[in-house]
């Protein structure tokens, strides 16, 4: 009987901190590998969807695709009482200056905005994108079905639109396919710039590109793992906010990397069978991706894709040379795999748009004492916050305590020095924010 009672209040706690919301797991459920594997057919039947490719035809190349698309958010749309707002989003990419480019052309994106019940303004982003490419980008005319590289991320974010627009959020989700990525990220850019002029509040953009291959060039098979890319801290900081951090941390607490955290945790909150694996870096060595043009203006953004790339498989020409069959066809497709990809996505949008703003103003001190003291300013919608921290060599936050709904606290015992903090603000609901790094310092 002993035994039992000193163990009970363990177990009494870890409960109290697992919980979960069973809506979570009903979207878990209602992603469809069949779906998503009829959308990549479609996209792949299109057989080139270069962003330079035809666009008058209504069944071949880039303009057929995004036509299609759109009628995809459509029917979604009235599926849900017009819970969608569809456009298109545009740019005019000129030849002149741009070696990769082979022609003037519109580059166009594909938006679905489902607006939230509370913080219409505050948006969070999936994006998959539209085109593909041969082994010559500046080839339009070729097949390049592009069936993982990126029908895939693009099938997946049809599929996102049909599950989440059954519910309501408090913030606004975007569903969008993005073109001219090959060719240097041109959508995203306009996009970017787009939101920016609009004046989004933009929590994260969720850029999904290659998440149905489950086989590496290297041989592995893995179909649980896959990669968050995140880069440490935004590109726009100020001289002072890098010069503060030499002194006080945060070299790998931006607030991509925090998007990147909350992604880590709910995933394996919900999904344990997945293996999400942070990588610290803004995207493949020497590679890009569609979030970097969002990184570049300041906004949270991250690259969410397969762990085990097959090279033979990416911007190739459908061949055979020496034994090896090269091409980016629909065969090499793992439907399932993509859709648990598509589940990670659903479930931290859903999760993100559901919680109240992240704390602001969030300031630190406790300097050469044995507590650590923070302020911040409450948000609205919050009916309390949850401190973290964790070692400062941890990837992730592994200690958190809920202070209810207060605007300061002292966490007692614990020596500033030896670890890193952060505030969450929580919902009524249980559903949290992001966590916000303190970014000010203060003395008693």
């Amino acid at each position: 009987m002993k035994y039992f009672l000193v163990l009970f209040p363990f177990i009494f706690s870890s409960i109290l901190v697992a919980q979960t919301n069973q809506q979570i797991y009903d979207i878990i459920e209602a992603v469809s590998s069949k779906h998503i594997e009829k959308n990549i057919q479609t996209l792949v039947d299109f057989g080139t969807r270069n962003t330079f490719s035809d666009t008058i035809s209504n069944t071949k190349g880039i303009g057929a695709a995004r036509r299609w698309i759109k009628s995809e958010f459509e029917i979604i749309s009235k599926d849900c009482k017009n819970c969608l707002e569809v456009f298109y989003q545009k740019d005019f990419v000129s030849k002149e200056g741009n070696n990769r480019v082979p022609h003037d052309a519109w580059v166009v994106n594909v938006v679905a905005v489902q607006k939230g019940t509370k913080y219409p303004n505050r948006y969070i982003i999936m994006s998959g994108d539209i085109d593909s490419r041969g082994s010559d980008t500046m080839d339009f005319t070729t097949d390049a079905p592009g069936a993982n590289d990126n029908a895939s991320g693009m099938a997946g974010t049809i599929e996102a639109a049909r599950v989440l627009s059954k519910y309501e959020f408090e913030s606004s989700i975007v569903y969008v396919g993005l073109s001219g990525e090959e060719q240097g990220l041109f959508g995203g850019a306009g996009l970017a710039k787009y939101a920016q002029d609009k004046g989004w509040n933009i929590i994260g953009i969720f850029n999904n590109d290659m998440i149905g291959n489950i086989k590496g060039v290297d041989g592995v098979i893995d179909n649980r793992t896959f990669r968050i890319f995140s880069e440490p801290v935004p590109p726009n900081e100020t001289e002072r906010e890098r010069t503060l951090r030499r002194f006080y941390g945060g070299e790998v607490d931006g607030i991509s990397r925090q998007l990147a955290r909350y992604v880590y945790k709910t995933t394996k909150t919900y999904m344990p069978e997945m293996n999400p694996m942070m990588v610290y870096r803004l995207d493949r060595f020497g590679r890009g991706g569609h979030h970097r043009p969002f990184n570049d203006l300041g906004y949270a953004g991250i690259r969410i894709m397969e762990a085990h790339e097959n090279y033979t498989q990416q911007h190739q020409d459908i061949r055979e040379e020496n034994g090896i069959k090269y091409g980016d066809v629909i065969e090499h497709v793992n439907f399932n795999y993509a859709k648990k990809l598509t589940a990670v996505n659903t479930i931290n949008m859903a999760s993100l748009a559901s919680a109240p703003p992240q704390p602001k103003n969030v300031a630190i001190g406790g300097i050469v004492q044995p507590s650590v003291k923070f302020k911040w300013d409450k948000v609205d919608g919050a009916k309390g916050y949850k401190i973290y921290w964790r070692d400062t060599t941890s990837p992730t936050w592994d200690n958190s305590r809920y202070v209810g709904n207060v605007s300061e606290f002292t966490l007692n015992g614990i020596v500033i020095d030896n670890y890193f903090f952060g505030i969450a603000s929580v919902g009524e609901n249980d559903f949290e924010s992001l966590i916000t790094f303190p970014d000010k310092i203060f003395r008693d």
